[in-house]
């Protein structure tokens, strides 16, 4: 078999990422009578791409605000882009977000409207130290809608008495919800007592406006048996496991059988350990499956913060990886973010080939010592190994290939 492995990890990776994106996945779920006015409130890496579609669609008189990560726009007519920071957010991002409360609408770390008696300031120190602390998506989320005047619910309950569409694309394991963009219009579980729990645990020093608020009964998401939330209908029209199943039918057609393990969470460097077991186990073994064959996974690792190199969490797991395997033969490897941004550099993620560990030891560059600081990013970049995809416009999170040559079992 003649196959350039590189080119069919990328191949695989822009398959997974078409297969979430707006144009493909939005228009079919919109209602069939597209004759009425309708505003679009939105928030989002794909909320600029999912406007565009909705506009194209849409017979009626269309209006609306969506915001969306810098870089991320769409070529909207009728509904205005703004675009802010993500995943700590800005001033951008506080303004748009008041706007967009006015219209009622939203979602993602993107609309940055603090509860009341909290300041961006505040919302930024804990972010910032909630993506340090190797905290899941889950719990930042819930310290998120508690610190919100828009997310848990709160955005359907301003809404109320109008009827409500939510259509959303998954960035987390499991697609709750309550989870993705932090439920601003649906009902939510958690408790005010479990964000101040999450903060303890983490160890986060928060400031004292944020401890009070969370102790005051008013900062409590809407819950299921609320009456505003009898309009609110949602919708999630695109999620990981759908991009994993088509690059696994990409995969077939070149000849590589496919192992989908799902959407993974915990830490990046023991998520890439589990993998590189499997990896070795398939090239020593055979099994659970022969070569040529392709590993791919997805959801969302976490990293937890040692050291002062750069990278994000794809970076850190083709790392941990590269270290774990030291080049064994015929095994190749592809990590990046569905977004285009592995954490917050401006390269999707990596490539790694069986020659990774030892021209990067010829460079003076050693696995161990570069993931204790936590320098994937620093480590690819040396080996010209960086992906670059520039903003997808849509997002279901990471995605993670290992390809096995035939070659490479004994």
């Amino acid at each position: 078999m003649s196959v350039d492995p590189q080119k069919l990890l990328r191949d695989l990776f822009d398959t997974a990422i078409a297969a979430a994106h707006p144009r493909q996945v939005l228009e079919p779920y919109l209602p069939a009578d597209r004759s009425g006015r309708v505003i679009v409130i939105g928030a989002g890496k794909a909320a600029a791409a999912m406007a565009e579609v909705v506009e194209k669609s849409w017979q009626g008189d269309v209006s609306g605000l969506v915001v969306t990560r810098y870089g991320h726009g769409a070529n909207c007519q009728k509904i205005e882009v703004v675009e802010a920071a993500h995943p700590v957010p800005d001033a951008a991002g506080l303004a748009v977000a008041k706007r967009v409360l006015e219209l009622v609408g939203g979602g993602s770390a993107l609309l940055a409207l603090p509860a009341a008696g909290l300041t961006l300031a505040d919302k930024q120190q804990i972010n910032k130290a909630l993506l340090k602390s190797g905290a899941t998506i889950g719990e930042m989320n819930c310290v998120r809608k508690h610190l919100s005047a828009i997310k848990g619910g709160r955005l359907a309950k301003a809404c109320w008495p109008a009827t409500v569409y939510t259509y959303a694309i998954s960035d987390v394991p499991g697609d709750l919800a309550t989870v993705i963009a932090s439920g601003p219009t649906v009902a939510d579980p958690s408790t005010s007592a479990d964000a101040l729990a999450i903060l303890k645990r983490y160890n986060i020093d928060a400031p004292k406006a944020v401890i009070d608020w969370l102790n005051n009964p008013a900062s409590e998401t809407v819950k299921a048996d609320d009456p505003a939330l009898a309009r609110s209908h949602f919708q999630l029209i695109a999620k990981p496991q759908q991009s994993l199943e088509a690059a696994a039918v990409k995969a077939r057609q070149a000849g590589f059988s496919p192992l989908i393990l799902g959407d993974l969470e915990g830490e990046s460097r023991e998520v890439a350990k589990v993998h590189a077991g499997i990896a070795r186990q398939i090239v020593l073994h055979g099994q659970p499956l022969k070569a040529p064959c392709v590993i791919l996974s997805g959801g969302e690792t976490t990293v937890t913060v040692r050291g002062n190199g750069r990278g994000g969490r794809n970076a850190e797991f083709l790392l941990s990886l590269t270290e774990s395997l030291k080049g064994l033969p015929g095994v190749y490897a592809l990590a990046g973010d569905t977004d285009g941004i592995d954490g917050s550099e401006e390269n999707a993620g990596a490539f790694m080939t069986p020659s990774s560990y030892a021209r990067a030891e010829a460079l003076g560059l050693s696995a161990s010592d570069e993931l204790d600081n936590n320098n994937g990013y620093g480590y690819f970049a040396a080996l010209d190994a960086l992906i670059v995809t520039e903003p997808t416009r849509t997002n279901v999170n990471d995605f993670r290939a290992i390809l096995i040559l035939e070659t490479a079992q004994s």
